[in-house]
């Protein structure tokens, strides 16, 4: 039964959560050079959020990236060492280091999960099958989807458009170190102002960078709203899914 009293009631019944990688990476310390790798901490930290989300009855599917391990694109300046889709590929591989220290940490809190990937290997993962994702999700078990979606060239934003779109996820959420999506960036220029809403068109037209427009158009066609909010506070992802006004929601209409 659903309590109207409780504020934190999901609006949503399946959401596909948009992780960036930074969400389990070490946090960042003023005049020190940033580390790379998975913080243990701030992978429970997180998973304590969804677990919160998960008793709540919401069906929740996960698109992890791997920017706290390493970006295809940083190998692609200045070398041809690394050819760009094999460092695509390294990019894929660190989305699954990161999706199976979620799946750890999630299961130590009692939450059952599957870890799923694009990229084939059965020895640590299920491969990414809609069907069965689906049948996971509807027994309630957090599906975690990593590997992006095989190919090189193509975003975790526009994986997570993709499995949003195909597991008929009635939100997706963006989950960043930002509180939105800004005119320009705020760390550039002061006075930037935070968007609480924008169409697709609007998102696509003035060229917003906090999340790649190939994706925006995706869910475009699909008519899949966007929330983008900042991780950083706690219990922003029970109020995304309870459909409290944070963060920026982009749509089909402003």
């Amino acid at each position: 039964m659903v309590d109207h009293a409780d504020p934190l009631t999901p609006r949503y019944k399946r959401v596909l959560l948009k992780l960036s990688g930074e969400v389990l990476g070490h946090p960042e310390v003023p005049g020190t050079p940033k580390r790379s790798g998975i913080n243990i901490d701030a992978t429970l930290h997180i998973a304590e959020q969804i677990k919160r989300v998960h008793e709540r009855g919401v069906e929740l599917a996960i698109v992890v990236g791997g920017g706290n391990i390493l970006r295809g694109s940083q190998f692609s300046a200045g070398t041809n060492v690394i050819k760009k889709p094999t460092a695509h590929y390294m990019g894929m591989l660190a989305t699954i280091l990161n999706g199976l220290a979620l799946q750890e940490a999630l299961e130590s809190l009692g939450v059952q999960t599957r870890l799923q990937t694009a990229i084939r290997m059965e020895a640590v993962a299920e491969p990414y099958i809609r069907r069965r994702a689906d049948r996971h999700l509807a027994k309630k078990r957090v599906v975690i989807l990593a590997g992006g979606t095989g190919n090189p060239f193509v975003t975790t934003d526009s994986a997570a458009a993709l499995r949003a779109r195909e597991l008929e996820a009635e939100i997706l959420l963006k989950a960043t170190k930002v509180d939105g999506v800004y005119s320009e960036d705020p760390l550039v220029n002061p006075h930037a102002y935070r968007h609480d809403k924008l169409t697709y068109t609007q998102f696509i037209r003035d060229n917003l960078k906090i999340m790649d427009t190939g994706a925006v158009d995706s869910c475009r066609d699909g008519k899949l709203p966007i929330l983008v909010f900042s991780y950083k506070q706690e219990g922003n992802i029970e109020r995304a899914i309870a459909g409290h006004p944070i963060g920026t929601l982009v749509g089909e209409t402003a």
